[in-house]
């Protein structure tokens, strides 16, 4: 999730939310947690040995540096894991914390190896959208991220709900959020999107991760 998911996840609850992270081929719940700082999570290192890569070429990047988090176990047994890839993005920090604890943190989770879409020679993970869109007041925070190839290049375009009464609005209205949405993510992540404002409730739901992108390309 987003720092602004975070936050009204708190509000709307009345609860301090931590982020912990886990992989069910490892341990689940548990190689890493946040701490009351809230500036990365933790690693366990008695149980982890943690590594930044580069998700193409495998070499090994510098504190600092984004890339793929890789895991080698060390106190498992049975089944341990060597450099086994995550497919998660994110870097890694060897400093100090403000609670006092030395051992390393990761950032927060910027998205999946494989959720990555280039767009015009730009990297873009949903999560940076997601997190444009939850400062929105007219949005609601369900949207879908449609890929198309138009004309030989890919197009990306953002379907996003919005309340009743702005759906129902008049035209120019809706245009006029529609103009402001784009300008916001091209702000953001210096690229200009497609932005189409639907009814509340058209986006189809699932019980499970909620399905963000829908690629088109491959229809075609």
């Amino acid at each position: 999730w987003s720092e602004n998911m975070r936050k009204e996840v708190e509000v709307q609850l009345g609860i301090d939310a931590l982020d912990i992270y886990g992989l069910t081929e490892i341990i689940g719940p548990g190689v890493a947690q946040e701490c009351e700082a809230k500036k990365g999570m933790h690693i366990f290192e008695d149980h982890f040995l943690p590594e930044i890569i580069d998700p193409k070429t495998g070499k090994v990047l510098e504190e600092g540096e984004e890339g793929e988090l890789v895991l080698t176990t060390l106190t498992r047994e049975g089944t341990s894991l060597v450099r086994y890839r995550t497919g998660d993005i994110t870097q890694i920090n060897y400093q100090p914390c403000d609670c006092g604890r030395t051992i390393a943190r990761i950032s927060k989770i910027k998205g999946r190896v494989d959720d990555m879409l280039i767009i015009r020679g730009v990297n873009i993970f949903p999560s940076q959208i997601e997190n444009v869109l939850l400062q929105i007041e007219e949005a609601e925070p369900h949207y879908q991220l449609i890929l198309e190839r138009k004309r030989g290049l890919d197009e990306l375009t953002v379907e996003l709900e919005v309340s009743p009464n702005t759906f129902f609005d008049e035209v120019k209205r809706v245009e006029k959020i529609e103009v402001k949405i784009e300008k916001e993510i091209e702000d953001a992540l210096g690229l200009r999107i497609g932005v189409r404002l639907v009814e509340s409730r058209t986006i189809e739901r699932s019980m499970g991760k909620a399905k963000r992108i829908i690629d088109k390309r491959k229809s075609k």
